[in-house]
């Protein structure tokens, strides 16, 4: 799992701190909201209304000064993988998040990563951190040889294998990272996904869009 926390833009402190526990336990979600809900006293947790932002921020605090550790990282059956990419902003721009999932050669799901991306974030800055989580945790996990990615946003796709250069305000810092990580990758590609096909990382940039509507605590 990577050790740098990936850039965000503005979130409320609450928001922020959760973001902090996401990047402890490598982005994975399940294991981020199980961690802050046990942590929460009594019968709340993250999501749940009756937990005041207060309670959530001592929570968080304690959480941050624990040894924060994500799950065992699975064995994947070969060197060929596949990531899927979303990205969610409420509002357009709105709360934001990013989703990805990394998948092995044998259909396999290996990570559901998600995070909070930005308060009043585009949609398109939110596909892009989205494609920049899932490159980061998949090169940190493994030595992936043969990609491909799983994106619906055509946006993405353009500038970063039709060549065009970024013109969406915001993106440059997460497109530097995607181009220096896809450099690592020998052979990558992209499959565009339409708005019927099924991506599993819908779900998991929807959470990171709660996640930076949290506020302000």
């Amino acid at each position: 799992m990577t050790d740098e926390r990936l850039p965000a833009e503005h979130l409320s402190p609450v928001a922020a701190l959760v973001d902090e526990v996401l990047a402890g336990v490598g982005y994975e979600v399940p294991a981020a909201i199980d961690a802050i809900d046990d942590a929460v006293p009594g019968h709340g947790g993250l999501f749940d209304p009756t937990t005041t932002p207060a309670e959530l921020r001592r929570a968080l605090e304690r959480l941050l000064t624990s040894e924060l550790a994500g799950p065992p990282v699975p064995e994947a059956t070969s060197d060929a993988f596949v990531l899927y990419v979303d990205g969610s902003s409420r509002g357009n721009p709105g709360p934001a998040g990013a989703g990805a999932v990394i998948v092995d050669a044998s259909e396999e799901q290996l990570a559901r990563l998600g995070r909070p991306v930005g308060a009043r974030t585009g949609n398109n800055v939110a596909e892009y951190a989205a494609l920049q989580l899932g490159l980061s945790e998949l090169l940190a996990r493994y030595e992936p040889r043969r990609l491909e990615v799983r994106i619906d946003s055509m946006t993405v796709i353009r500038d970063v294998w039709g060549g065009d250069d970024p013109t969406e305000p915001g993106v440059e810092t997460y497109s530097e990272s995607i181009t220096a990580a896809l450099s690592r990758i020998p052979d990558h590609e992209y499959t565009h996904l339409a708005d019927s096909d099924p991506n599993p990382a819908d779900a998991l940039a929807t959470v990171g869009a709660d996640v930076a509507a949290i506020g302000p605590g």
